[in-house]
């Protein structure tokens, strides 16, 4: 791990938290690394900044200045867990890496998480992906489509992303894992758990399969992450299957609304005149397709032309 990763790291992770100590969120990290730009400093350069230099010369409060120091002072604990979690397969990427994933910080720029949890090859981010999405509770007719879908999107050389849950995400997975595709998972929890799983074991191994998360390793759900995750799916992905959702409710919904707000990819949603939330979504510019699909995205017209994002810089 290079020292601005490790800054990164030392700076945002939950692991190793202790009394008083409190991780940067997100936003909170993206600010700090906009005033670090602004002064020509880097990530790593905070390891060497007294308290005064945090208050007088990044300009922070006296309050974030100590609890800066106070994270600052985990490194050697942090960097013994984190060694314990390579041990089992899991390693930590961050926006200092070049192995971070680069469609995130195009298509989601500032809003990029500024680490991972990770298990498997890197890599595998640099194919192309097919997002799939869907309920976790499904019926059989909702499984044959993801199926038959899976193996259109394979055909046309593409991968699955998902966010790794039970339903619509792990039927996608397994399908494409059985027509020897790769697949991406964003877990938002328990990626330990995932690990104890013979199958996911073999197809991480085998560089098939590829595990990230904003949440540590041994959280447990979070509704939160869980919904942020969405954004991950849609962001890698050249397009997003919704196999089913429910009208304004749940994450799948979330996400779907969220995705034509913000355009950050295609969305495709099965046209399935029952299934009411497919319906509204499709109204509101969700881009319909059924079984005579042939599963390739660029055959469909969008709703939309996806605007080129600025990104923040690297860190």
């Amino acid at each position: 791990m290079n020292q601005n990763a490790n800054a990164i790291t030392t700076l945002c992770s939950h692991l190793c938290v202790g009394e008083g100590v409190v991780p940067l969120e997100p936003k909170e990290w993206t600010d700090l690394a906009a005033k670090l730009m602004q002064l020509g400093l880097q990530p790593k350069d905070l390891f060497d900044l007294p308290k005064e230099a945090l208050i007088e010369t990044v300009q922070l409060s006296e309050a974030t200045a100590e609890r800066i120091l106070r994270l600052l002072g985990r490194s050697a604990s942090l960097s013994f867990a984190l060694s314990e979690y390579e041990n089992m397969g899991i390693t930590v990427v961050t926006r200092a890496d070049l192995q971070y994933p680069a469609k995130l910080k195009k298509v989601l720029g500032t809003h990029c998480p500024p680490l991972f949890y990770c298990a498997g090859d890197m890599t595998l981010l640099n194919r192309s992906y097919i997002g799939y999405v869907g309920s976790r509770t499904v019926s059989e007719d909702d499984i044959a489509f993801t199926k038959t879908t899976v193996q259109k999107t394979v055909a046309q050389g593409y991968g699955v992303v998902s966010g790794g849950a039970k339903g619509i995400d792990t039927v996608s997975t397994e399908e494409a894992l059985s027509r020897g595709a790769p697949a991406v998972e964003y877990l938002s929890d328990s990626m330990l758990q995932k690990m104890k799983k013979s199958a996911t074991v073999k197809a991480v191994r085998d560089g098939k399969l590829l595990l990230l998360s904003v949440a540590k390793p041994d959280a447990p759900f979070n509704v939160g992450l869980a919904m942020m995750r969405n954004r991950y799916v849609y962001a890698q992905s050249c397009g997003t299957i919704v196999v089913r959702s429910e009208y304004n409710k749940g994450g799948t919904w979330a996400g779907a609304v969220d995705n034509l707000k913000n355009e950050w990819c295609k969305e495709l949603c099965r046209d399935k005149k029952s299934y009411q939330g497919n319906r509204v979504l499709i109204e509101r510019g969700a881009i319909p397709i059924n079984e005579a699909w042939n599963g390739d995205p660029n055959s469909l017209a969008p709703r939309f032309e996806q605007a080129e994002q600025m990104t923040l810089f690297d860190l």
